[in-house]
């Protein structure tokens, strides 16, 4: 199985495990996955009142990730005047971010992280150089010469 599809079943257990599937058959559907943790959203909202929180995300792919997945459930993302692009603003009840939609953005990003770095790695080293290793650490500053 090539690696694309290796980060999609992982994507897809990931979501399954904070949709709280009751059986192996409702966990592959990401569909119904997400619409149960849509459901729970719903749920948690009749209880709790919805709170703003502004996140910071300098990296643009998981500043996108965490914007989609915010949209997927039903959540939406925003920032006010004169705010850094890196900031996103939501409202939404504090125990579904802290028990679902962030740790849920943390696997998936964490795991999209190392798919970008194997493909990132691989491109390097089949066309551009054989090696992706880091820089040397030297001690002492290189002399120039005259």
């Amino acid at each position: 199985m090539d690696s694309e599809k290796l980060l999609r079943a992982k994507l897809r257990k990931i979501e399954a495990l904070f949709a709280g599937g009751a059986t192996a058959g409702e966990k592959a559907a990401s569909a119904a996955a997400a619409e149960r943790i849509r459901a729970r959203l719903r749920a948690i909202q009749d209880k709790e009142n919805s709170v703003e929180i502004r996140f910071s995300l300098p990296d643009p792919w998981s500043r996108q990730l965490f914007i989609a997945l915010c949209r997927r459930y039903g959540i939406w993302p925003y920032r006010y005047p004169r705010m850094r692009r890196q900031s996103v603003v939501i409202s939404a009840p504090r125990s579904f971010i802290d028990d679902v939609l962030w740790p849920e953005f943390e696997q998936i990003n964490d795991a999209l992280i190392d798919y970008l770095s194997e493909i990132t790695d691989k491109v390097i080293r089949e066309e551009v150089f054989g090696s992706t290793e880091d820089v040397l650490l030297v001690t002492e500053r290189p002399q120039l010469s005259p």
